[in-house]
């Protein structure tokens, strides 16, 4: 992951709807949900949260599938995985020491 795309993503999140929504998203791994089950969880309109889902989907944090005759989202875990791995290798610095405190509080939760 290059900085200009851990910026884009990290955009992407830095809306608390969009953020509420990528984390249902990641909840509902591996199955997602349906676009409308989306749109209820945010109680906005349809079409405003469709501004926030294609900020998400540009990102590439949400990727779409059809099924049936609805639309099913679902997180992009690579891209979170992406993410996450840039900010502790670059914030890290390749010190182990430093991301053991972090690499801590994840494994017990």
């Amino acid at each position: 992951m290059t900085q200009d795309d851990a910026l884009a993503t990290l955009a992407a999140l830095a809306h608390p709807t969009r953020l509420d929504a990528f984390r249902l998203l990641v909840r509902h791994e591996p199955d997602g949900l349906p676009t409308g089950a989306l749109v209820a969880a945010s109680g906005l309109t349809q079409s405003t949260f469709s501004t926030h889902l294609a900020v998400l989907a540009k990102a590439g944090l949400v990727v779409a599938r059809k099924s049936g005759r609805q639309q099913v989202q679902r997180a992009d875990l690579d891209r979170l995985r992406a993410l996450m791995t840039f900010l502790a290798r670059d914030c890290c610095e390749g010190r182990a020491e430093l991301c053991d405190p972090l690499l801590a509080d994840l494994a017990c939760c």
